[in-house]
């Protein structure tokens, strides 16, 4: 397994790409905008796209699908049904990605000979999740380096997200921590130091 990252956008989206480098595919997650920068950078692992995994639905995580599936012959996008019109959401932050298949609380993504379990981690919206791979936890906007995701926006629920804090936080082991913003961390850093999850764990 082979992780690249790069910080796409005006906010600085981490767009990863997720790779088998023994079957030569790829996944990429959260391509929030410059499609040509991401698309080269998929080139250069050698790798093939395979599928394309959203966190969530808003707009700086989604903002490069149309044109990465247009090149890509349509591959397909995961995507949460609670962070589409079907679960109700604004457009205006949640804006239309077209051809989305549903994925939920256990279900799972291969990706070559890799296998990616999604975790239902609401909070910063209904239909965040938490993409789990390995010694990878690919947060999105629940967990990030010292803090965690905004909750005002449609869909966000403090009390959700200090749920979804806690069972990242009581996940057996260390994990390396690969936010949608920011910097990367690890679980057993984030536990010793991160106010938010250290507030989750003590509600427990």
């Amino acid at each position: 397994m082979e992780i690249t990252y790069l910080p796409v956008g005006p906010i600085e989206t981490n767009c990863y790409i997720l790779c088998d480098e023994t079957a030569k595919v790829c996944a990429v997650i959260d391509p929030g905008d410059e499609a040509e920068r991401i698309a080269s950078a998929v080139e250069r692992t050698g790798c093939a796209p395979c599928a394309i995994l959203l966190t969530h639905g808003h707009y700086d995580h989604t903002g490069a699908v149309a044109e990465l599936t247009a090149r890509w012959g349509g591959i397909p996008v995961y995507l949460s049904r609670r962070d589409t019109a079907v679960g109700g959401c604004d457009p205006r932050i949640f804006p239309p990605v077209p051809g989305t298949r549903d994925y939920d609380e256990g279900d799972t993504v291969s990706v070559g000979g890799l296998t990616v379990e999604i975790l239902a981690t609401p909070g910063h919206s209904r239909g965040s999740v938490t993409l789990r791979c390995g010694y990878a936890l690919f947060c999105g906007d629940t967990l990030f380096a010292g803090s965690c995701g905004r909750t005002d926006l449609q869909g966000g629920s403090m009390e959700e997200m200090l749920a979804s804090l806690r069972r990242l936080g009581k996940l057996p082991g260390n994990y390396q921590v690969l936010p949608g913003h920011m910097d990367l961390s690890d679980l057993d850093r984030e536990r010793a130091w991160n106010p938010y999850l250290r507030q989750a764990l003590r509600e427990d």
